[in-house]
Order: structure tokens, then sequence, then C-alpha cells
């Protein structure tokens, strides 16, 4: 997935020109922009069009990273100034692969946005963080924030269900014990029987569904103790990365959901 963040700047700018003169200057200001490329533009001999052609072809100009820092304080002022045009920017961004998630501009295949509400709340500040940086090339620290957002929800429920020292035990092993302390895999095995499963098919089901939670949560681990720390990751590596983030989200809202409403 390497969405190009030039598209996200033109659903933000199409909202962008429905601002006066003198606003499109200040958020652009307020976003870092050198105003001094556009001092030379006034209201009484310029178009807002023309305005905001001339700021993007110095935003198109940028370095990646400085694009995405100016996109998202650019998106966080015209929101904070118009809140009720947060519909039309997200029906821009969405036909372009973007979604605006508590202010920040991601990509919409690294989270679901949905599925975000219901998830524990330091476990969905640390899986924003780890979208961010994935989405900022920062793969080592994405790693570190998606197994961080999985350790919140175990951490919680090892000292509600007290079921001893979180810190001796490894990451696959605390996510183990944890699904099943609140009884995700019973909670499963019901919700089948309720739509008229049979228990022919309900067990090898649930067998394996645990099965491939626990290989993720060792795949996790294995990132995290061989990426997380490590600079200048390689490239190669990047699909990994992605998929641990959603790894992470099945986990944590696995975790969330069984954890606030025991079966």
């Amino acid at each position: 997935m390497d969405l190009n963040i030039n598209s996200a700047w033109n659903a933000a700018s199409a909202i962008l020109r429905d601002f006066s003169f003198y606003d499109i200057k200040e958020i652009v200001g307020l976003a870092g922009f050198d105003k001094s490329q556009i001092s030379h533009l006034v209201q009484q001999s310029a178009s807002k069009g023309q305005l905001v052609t001339t700021i993007e072809q110095v935003f198109f100009k940028l370095p990646e990273e400085e694009k995405r820092h100016f996109l998202n304080i650019v998106v966080e002022e015209i929101l904070e100034r118009n809140s009720s045009v947060e519909q039309k920017l997200e029906k821009y961004l969405s036909r372009l692969g973007w979604q605006i998630i508590e202010g920040f501009v991601l990509p919409i295949e690294i989270l679901d946005k949905s599925d975000l509400y219901e998830l524990d709340e330091m476990s969905k500040s640390d899986l924003l963080k780890s979208a961010r940086r994935f989405r900022d090339g920062d793969l080592s620290g994405a790693v570190s924030a998606a197994c961080g957002a999985v350790d919140s929800i175990t951490n919680k429920i090892y000292q509600s269900k007290n079921l001893g020292d979180f810190g001796a035990t490894s990451f696959q092993e605390r996510c183990k014990v944890s699904l099943n302390s609140i009884g995700v895999f019973l909670a499963i095995n019901n919700e089948l029987k309720d739509i008229n499963w049979r228990d022919s098919g309900i067990v090898p089901f649930n067998k394996n569904f645990e099965g491939a939670l626990n290989q993720a949560s060792f795949v996790m681990q294995s990132l995290r103790a061989n990426m997380s720390d490590v600079h200048g990751t390689k490239p190669v590596l990047k699909p990994l990365v992605f998929d641990t983030i959603k790894w992470a989200q099945i986990l944590i809202r696995l975790l969330s959901e069984n954890y606030k409403n025991p079966k």
C-alpha cells in the first residue's frame, strides 16, 4: 500500500477554496507554509483559485514527511473553523483511499475506522499512533506501537483477572492467556450455535481460529524483538509491518469486546 499523499491534498484543497482569501493564507501559514512565497498575491488582484494553485505548486515540491505534516495541520485547521465540512471532506478523501480519524488523515487500508469506537481507549490511542508511524515511514516505530496497543488491553485483563506477573510472560503467552481468560472462544462457540452451526463444525473452527491468533501473536512478538528498535528497516519488510497493525486491531477488538461484554 503506497498511496500518494498528493491525492489527499487534492481533496483538502477543494475544501480550502471555500474559505476566504485571508483564511486560506492564515490556515496554510499555521501549517508551516512559507507565506513569503504567496505574499505577492492579494485579494484585490488574485482569485482564491490562483492562491490555492500557487500553494499547491509549492506543496508538490515538499519532501514527503513535510507534506504529511502540512496536510494534517491544514485539515485540523479546516475542521476547527468549520466542522460542518467534515462529511464532505471525508467523502472526497474516501474516494481517493484516505480517511480522517481523530483529526489525522490516514489511508483507509491501514485501519478499519468503524471498529475503532469499540476498542479499549488506551489501545485505540496506541493503534492510531502505529498507523500514523506507518504512514510516515517509521516502520520500526509502527511495530512498537502496534504491540504496545495489544499490551495495554492484555495488561488490563491480567490485572482485573489476577492472572499473575504480566511482565514475566512472553507477548504470545499474554495474548493466549488473555483471550482464554475472558472467554473469547467460548463466546464464539455460543454465537455459532445461535446460528445453528453443528459441533462438528464449531470445534475445528475454534481450534483453527485460536491457532491463527496464536501464530499472529508469535509473528508480532518476533517482529517486535527484531525490528521495533532498529533504525533503517529494510523496505521489503513493510508488508509484514502492515500485517502487524491489522493483527493488532483484530486482537484488540476481540479482547475489548469480550472484556466489556463477557458471555
